[in-house]
């Protein structure tokens, strides 16, 4: 480890001039202890000024932080995103004003200000990190264990481009992936299922920083959390190691750089400290999510040697020497440019290709082979329409990238011919995976198995790392597997395609644990999640058009299990009306309409059939297909109110689903026809029968609303 060069004498002198306590002293000459209790300090005023958050992780894991981001983190503060960085994410995000020490004191765009404006509006230093908020976070973190499958879900992604786009002497691709976990990570079933994938696939460039002070928010884990975690990391097929002592610098740095020479397997460094480290609550729980309060904080400073005064201090000497940072970030990109040029001349197609890959951009013509399908009354049901269309545009994207839960032959979502990513030990072998296009880190079919947790984590990682276009699907009802990730995706603007198929209770003979009810409201709560549910092929292949383009915005395709007819486009309005949300899908041909019927997915047939029964009975009905409320909402006034007309006030909604939402569509004098209750188990036609989604009931329900409209 760098030692200080006598400058930390002086530089105790310049702090004791600003304190006014005769028993504060300076006791470390070795600017690396210097700079850990910087860091240690910044966080600690942060919380203590706002008298809010987590002072105990930073105490106890500022050594290994600081071991990490000054001898092995490869970055550039100037850009924070530069591609081949490393990645880190701190996962135990309660600690983020640790990480926006680190951030602050290596030359990010953060400046102190931000740090004494920790927790309040407006800041850049929210109380979790959020992406997108402060430069040089990566993830957006603090729901616990959800950080952890995003690191795996990145070095996925670097493991993937690496396999499809390095070339021997031009590794254009290439870093780590850093995690600091802590044990409500390791306690969350997320972590699990996500540790269990990656020690599958071996992804020797994941490095996790395990901040083994074993206490939670509430308690010792002595009372929660006795297990050996090295040997179940090792069970899963981690290289673990251990340090026994968190404030041993070298010993740190001795961990790291074994890791990073382990490529075979990820790595789990477990490092014991203590929450809390040098305050009166160390090594209690108090110390986790409440600031230490005045007293304390004096007393910390007093035990390790840091001045009272004033607050929030920086050492000249600590703010030059973490400030190398930015100088060896430009240096290692302008080294990185050099090599990619050189690659782009060599191969210059690869190159290209990469380059539109990180800047998000869609090749010209990717949608071009997307069939349009000819109208039939029986159909195909959604999920298979959505499968030909993924299956007709996935070699014009070569970004998508995904799988499902160990449920490809159900959801049709198998990338037909690119190939299965999976460990390169198995590449070597003749097995065959579900794609039947080998086994190898450039396959982009992802078998996560079931495992739907770590999927929706996973995938956020992939998002976050950039370069790929992440996609998972499972049934509909499986969504609350996923919520936490679905929900931190739509937080954080990640690009995130969902394919949820077996959409309703015309699911059928699996019963009401298989048949969401609740699911599709559920995403509809979710802000910034476009949830798209489409009622016929056409508008399949129309939603994953959306779907592909959205950029900032993860998406839900909600597809169904049943056929449904394939409308005819000559009769009816053009599917590429899903784009706004809801469009006219037929009006009454000779007299201003009477009522409106309104549906999405698998429901769009039964109202087509239902109002061409109430024309027969001379009722001037429109039919309005609605795949998406966001997409409609984000229309003008003028176009609500046009398909949508106040002055037709008999309106039926009919969806096989709660109808929770649906009145701000169907007004105060409207009906809805949805589901309330659990389904039941039984064949589809037979389920959909007695809860009245058939024509007949649609019908009567119709003329019951005109009827109270008389």
């Amino acid at each position: 480890m760098a030692k200080h060069d006598g400058g930390s004498a002086s530089m105790a002198d310049k702090i004791l001039k600003h304190d006014t306590s005769s028993t504060a002293t300076i006791v470390a000459t070795d600017l690396d202890q210097l700079s850990v209790n910087t860091l240690r300090f910044l966080s600690v005023d942060a919380v203590q000024k706002v008298e809010s958050g987590h002072p105990g992780l930073p105490l106890g894991a500022a050594p290994m932080a600081y071991v990490l981001w000054t001898r092995f983190l490869r970055h550039n503060p100037m850009n924070p995103l530069w591609f081949n960085r490393d990645r880190f994410v701190l996962s135990a995000g309660h600690g983020s004003a640790l990480l926006y020490s680190l951030l602050h004191l290596s030359g990010y765009a953060l400046p102190l200000e931000q740090l004494k404006r920790f927790r309040q509006w407006g800041s850049m230093t929210p109380g979790h990190p959020e992406r997108g908020v402060t430069p040089g976070v990566e993830a957006t973190t603090g729901p616990l264990g959800q950080g952890f499958g995003n690191g795996v879900g990145m070095a996925v992604a670097e493991a993937h481009l690496g396999a499809r786009y390095n070339r021997p002497g031009f590794e254009v691709i290439d870093h780590f992936t850093y995690v600091i976990i802590s044990d409500g990570d390791l306690m969350e079933g997320v972590a699990s299922e996500a540790a269990s994938l990656a020690g599958h696939l071996k992804l020797g460039k994941l490095i996790c920083l395990y901040d083994d002070n074993r206490i939670t928010l509430a308690a010792s884990t002595e009372l929660t959390f006795t297990e050996d975690r090295a040997a179940r990391f090792a069970a899963y097929g981690w290289h673990t190691q251990s340090v026994s002592d968190g404030n041993d610098l070298p010993s740190i740095e001795r961990a790291l750089a074994a890791a990073r020479e382990e490529t075979g397997r990820p790595s789990l460094i477990l490092v014991r400290t203590h929450i809390g480290f040098g305050s009166p609550k160390q090594d209690s729980f108090e110390a986790h999510g409440s600031p230490l309060g005045v007293e304390e904080v004096k007393k910390t400073k007093e035990k390790l040697g840091w001045p009272l005064e004033p607050k929030f201090l920086v050492p000249p000497e600590v703010e030059r020497h973490l400030r190398r940072a930015v100088a060896a970030g430009a240096k290692a990109e302008a080294g990185y440019n050099e090599l990619f040029s050189a690659y782009e001349k060599k191969f210059p197609a690869a190159a290209c290709e990469l380059r539109r890959l990180i800047s998000g951009n869609l090749a010209e013509f990717w949608d071009a082979d997307i069939p349009m399908f000819p109208a039939d009354v029986k159909g195909m049901s959604t999920r298979a329409a959505a499968g030909k269309v993924e299956t007709a545009f996935n070699s014009r994207v070569p970004e998508l990238l995904g799988g499902s839960a160990d449920l490809d032959p159900s959801t049709k979502t198998e990338l037909k011919g690119a190939g299965d990513f999976e460990s390169p030990e198995r590449a070597e072998g003749d097995h065959q995976g579900s794609s039947g296009g080998g086994w190898s880190r450039a396959g982009r079919n992802i078998h996560f198995g079931v495992r739907e947790h770590a999927m929706g984590a996973v995938l956020n990682g992939l998002a976050a790392h950039g370069g790929v276009l992440p996609f998972g699907a499972t049934f509909l009802t499986f969504s609350d597997y996923m919520r936490p990730a679905i929900r931190l995706a739509a937080l954080s603007r990640l690009h995130v395609v969902y394919v949820f198929t077996h959409d309703s209770i015309a699911l059928g003979e699996d019963g009401p644990t298989h048949q969401p009810v609740e699911q599709l409201a559920g995403l509809r709560a979710v802000a910034n999640l476009l949830v798209i549910r489409p009622g016929d092929a056409n508008e399949a292949a129309a939603a994953w058009r959306v779907a592909v383009e959205a950029r900032d915005r993860p998406v839900a395709l909600v597809l169904s299990r049943q056929d449904v007819p394939t409308l005819d486009r000559r009769r009816f309005a053009s599917a590429e009306g899903l784009r706004r949300g809801a469009y006219i899908l037929s009006d009454a041909p000779k007299a201003r309409p009477r009522l409106i019927l309104i549906a999405s997915g698998s429901e769009v047939g039964l109202i087509v059939a239902s109002g061409q029964m109430l024309e027969e009975r001379g009722i001037p009905v429109r039919l309005v297909s609605m795949p998406s409320w966001e997409l409609f909402e984000a229309q003008t006034p003028e176009y609500r109110e046009s398909v949508l007309p106040p002055a037709i006030r008999a309106r039926l909604a009919v969806e096989a689903g709660v109808a929770q939402g649906w009145s701000r569509y169907i007004g105060d004098r409207g009906g809805a026809l949805c589901v309330e209750r659990f389904g039941a188990s039984a064949p589809g036609a037979t389920v959909l029968r007695e809860y009245g989604f058939t024509v007949e009931n649609v019908c009567a329900r119709a003329l019951a609303l005109l009827d109270d409209h008389q």
